[in-house]
């Protein structure tokens, strides 16, 4: 399936990309090099080491080249008085009666810890699109679903800090 992304985040993925091949990866492939040159590799804790680092640095190169590859760009911008992405949504639960804000994000930034919650996940999909005062029902599984209340749009004014994380 190909991942929802937003510019800046193919932005974040390149800029990692390119840290990876041109600054990590010159020195992994030196410590290798100095490793090998220590003599017999079949005891040669550093050589494994190295030989490990580079490959971790090079997979995560390919995992991150093949997200681009197939990923489907969507818009950053904020549909004026509906919940979209980067939006800072106040939600009410009334089976807890308690209210959450949570971050509109796409899932390769989501973090339920922080309260970012991507557009993929059963309450992301629910609330997208929906205004101040509508309901929500949010389908969990076929045995299972919730209604959430929109309380409060909030336009996030800084999305650059969002992480990407590491998979």
């Amino acid at each position: 399936m190909a991942e929802r992304l937003t510019k800046s985040d193919v932005e974040k993925i390149q800029a990692e990309i390119d840290d990876r091949k041109l600054n990590q990866r010159p020195k992994l492939l030196e410590d290798l090099k100095e490793a090998r040159a220590q003599g017999d590799l079949s005891e040669n804790f550093e050589y494994y080491a190295a030989k490990r680092a580079k490959n971790q640095n090079d997979s995560r190169i390919r995992y991150l080249e093949n997200m681009l590859k197939r990923a489907t760009i969507v818009s950053e911008e904020s549909a004026e008085g509906k919940v979209s992405m980067n939006n800072v949504v106040t939600l009410y639960f009334p089976e807890d009666d308690m209210e959450e804000d949570y971050k509109i994000v796409t899932s390769i930034r989501s973090n339920a810890l922080e309260g970012k919650i991507s557009i993929e996940s059963p309450l992301g999909k629910a609330i997208m699109g929906k205004k101040v005062g509508d309901t929500a029902t949010v389908f969990v599984d076929s045995n299972y679903s919730y209604e959430v209340e929109i309380r409060k749009i909030n336009d996030d004014v800084d999305a650059s800090d969002d992480k990407i994380s590491s998979f």
